[in-house]
């Protein structure tokens, strides 16, 4: 993208580009909530704001007519996948010190319990043990879902 608009002859630095990006994502967001055509959409926005050039009407115009079935899918997909909403996520630290087939075991691991509430508000508990090498995975795996997020 950031090419095409150079070619084009624009000249904008990546921060604002994600800017830009992000705020188209949120529109269309926004219009597939709302599940607005593509002529509702230019006349919320031009009508919310006087900032909105004639030229960028109509490239969301354009955009929403092209890509907002996919949008509106996405949207339909996801509101049809309830996994449930953490509630609460406990853990501990813990040594395993022996076991029936070993007395000297000196092991650590994570203990986890979540709190789970499915769509109807019913909770569920999960408690799970991991090593610790396990237990970096998930960290990592976290942090790795903690980027993605931020840009979003």
């Amino acid at each position: 993208l950031e090419q095409r608009l150079q070619n084009a002859g624009i000249r904008l630095d990546l921060a604002a580009l994600e800017k830009i990006i992000h705020m188209v994502l949120f529109i269309f967001r926004t219009a597939a909530k709302n599940n607005l055509s593509s002529e509702q959409l230019v006349t919320e926005l031009s009508e919310r704001s006087s900032k909105w050039s004639k030229q960028s009407l109509q490239v969301i115009h354009k955009l929403w007519n092209e890509q907002g079935k996919l949008v509106l899918v996405h949207q339909d997909t996801k509101a049809m996948i309830n996994v449930g909403k953490l509630v609460d996520l406990q853990w501990r630290l813990g040594m395993a010190v022996s076991s029936d087939t070993c007395r000297s075991l000196n092991y650590p691991y994570v203990s986890m319990t979540l709190k789970v509430a499915d769509s109807a508000g019913q909770l569920s508990i999960k408690s799970f043990e991991m090593t610790i090498p396990q237990f970096q995975n998930f960290f990592r795996q976290f942090k790795e879902m903690a980027a993605v997020l931020e840009t979003v």
